[in-house]
């Protein structure tokens, strides 16, 4: 006979802190644990062999924790015979067998999850507590009431007002150092001689849980892309403060520099490797910036690495998810330049002769990670330049990569990326020809590309798709006050230059089709 359940906890699996918000009131005497493994959360997107991994060990470790320490857990196993193969069949399941009195959970990252789960709740008259996710400085209503009478709801004061108010880095109310934002610092390149005597990355040999899923994973998505050979990824709380510390004492010193510099067959550089962690909620982002902050203080590592890196968890990470929540469902669907080639096959087999595009790709599909310019400056530039169809490249973006949960996947895509919100997010198109490729990194060396020649035989397709991009949205550029260099720049072009720009550009996109 089944025991009754008081209330039913609901925990997804990017929410695996034993001290979220969901648990705050919870009675191990009268509650359950429900977590579900299905197919559906795989296939929605095609995810890749490493995400998907990623989240099933990791949710398994958590289970595991849960029952050491006495809680009850109703847990689907993803080839469980009865699994209905989507969270809103396995709570239906789930509910209907223990007649709970109240669903508990940390509000979901996806809108299409919270909507299916509420519909279940509904269909059973039961109230269903979503909780503020206490792993974010901010809630969603403090970005609201930042935006609200805003013309434009720009990153840099909305990470200055979170700044002042959790005194971050802060000597007062001003800034220490007297400057908020030290990004001019932060883009070093490695020079001719490229990175040296680089740190070793964290890496965790899989443990028998996790051998146990990636036997799963091989078995259920074998034409999933990706490989698992190399599959290291922190999938614990203990694992992932390994990697914490081990960034901060090797990393961080010189992440901010490098933070833009990319180098062939260097897949790891000086960035953090967190963001799977964080966004698993296996660390929380207060206690990964009192330890940057703290290497500060200490003297061991600079101010513009450790602003840098502030940055991207205080400022970047709570401005996406706050644009997100604003404006969902709709911004899915967001294509201001109603773009509609598909994402080139290559984005899936990294069989591409652009040498910095294969690279990119290649690690994704080997780690499932690449690093943030790696995704808005070659994977991203690319199909913005040749006019993918935004959604598509957010589907890619959220499939392959490890760290991806559509809250923060989908504004970085869409909006800074492809720029298809129109500005919304980013204050411009974040367009570059293979110039800036060459500048930061080493691909160019060995391409046969030349990132100079925008026509004839060696001319890099980012260099003619750059300038073809800007001929062909001039007007609408032009309303835009940081672009008006890159457009003055277009126009000492002839018109027989842009002419046969143009016809480089469709020479190129006929070869994809």
């Amino acid at each position: 006979m089944t025991s009754p359940v008081r209330h039913l906890v609901l925990v997804l699996g990017d929410q695996l802190d034993e001290n979220a918000s969901a648990f705050s009131d919870f009675d191990p005497q009268q509650d359950a644990v429900w977590m579900a493994e299905v197919d559906e959360e795989s296939t929605h997107v095609v995810s890749a062999k490493q995400r998907t991994t990623v989240f099933l060990s990791a949710m398994r470790h958590f289970a595991a924790l849960l029952r050491e320490k006495g809680w009850r857990v109703l847990y689907s196993a993803l080839d469980a015979p009865d699994n209905q193969g989507t969270l809103s069949g396995e709570l239906e399941k789930a509910v209907s067998t223990h007649q709970p009195s109240k669903l508990i959970m940390t509000a979901p990252g996806e809108w299409r999850v919270l909507q299916s789960l509420r519909a279940v709740a509904a269909k059973h008259s039961l109230v269903v507590d979503v909780r503020d996710d206490s792993h974010f400085f901010s809630t969603v209503r403090d970005f609201a009431a930042h935006a609200a009478g805003r013309k434009q709801i720009r990153l840099e004061f909305f990470y200055r007002e979170l700044r002042l108010k959790h005194g971050i880095l802060m000597n007062g109310k001003q800034p220490i150092g007297d400057k908020w934002n030290f990004d001019s610092d932060n883009r070093g390149s490695f020079g001719k001689h490229g990175p040296s005597a680089l740190p070793p990355p964290s890496r965790f040999a899989p443990d028998d849980i996790t051998q146990d899923v990636i036997r799963l994973v091989q078995q259920r998505f074998a034409h999933h892309p990706g490989s698992l050979e190399q599959f290291g990824w922190p999938v614990t709380r203990p694992q992932a403060l390994i990697a914490l510390d081990a960034f901060i004492t090797h990393r961080l010193p010189y992440f901010g520099l490098y933070q833009d510099a990319m180098w062939e067959g260097e897949v790891w550089l000086y960035h953090s490797h967190l963001s799977s962690a964080l966004n698993l909620k296996l660390l929380h982002p207060r206690e990964v910036l009192d330890k940057a902050v703290k290497a500060y203080h200490d003297g061991l590592a600079p101010l513009e690495a450790v602003e840098g890196f502030v940055r991207q968890v205080l400022g970047w990470r709570e401005y996406v998810r706050g644009i997100y929540w604003m404006n969902m469902p709709g911004y899915l669907e967001l294509n201001s330049s109603d773009a509609q080639a598909p994402l080139p096959a290559f984005y899936w087999s990294g069989q591409t002769d652009m040498a910095c595009l294969k690279d990119a790709i290649d690690q994704t599909l080997k780690h499932g990670y690449a690093h943030h310019i790696q995704r808005l400056m070659v994977t991203g530039l690319y199909a913005l330049l040749l006019g993918v169809n935004p959604k598509e490249v957010h589907q890619w973006y959220l499939g392959v990569y490890v760290d991806a949960v559509e809250w923060v996947e989908l504004p970085n895509t869409l909006g800074m990326s492809q720029y298809a919100d129109g500005g919304l997010m980013a204050s411009k198109p974040y367009v570059a020809s293979g110039k800036y490729i060459d500048r930061m990194s080493n691909h160019c060396k060995g391409c046969r590309f030349n990132p100079a020649e925008s026509t004839g035989d060696k001319a890099c397709p980012f260099t003619t798709l750059y300038w073809d991009y800007l001929n062909t949205n001039a007007d609408s550029l032009a309303k835009n006050p940081r672009m008006l260099m890159q457009l003055k720049n277009l126009h000492r072009l002839s018109d027989a230059q842009k002419t046969e720009i143009a016809e480089q550009a469709e020479k190129h996109r006929s070869l994809l089709r």
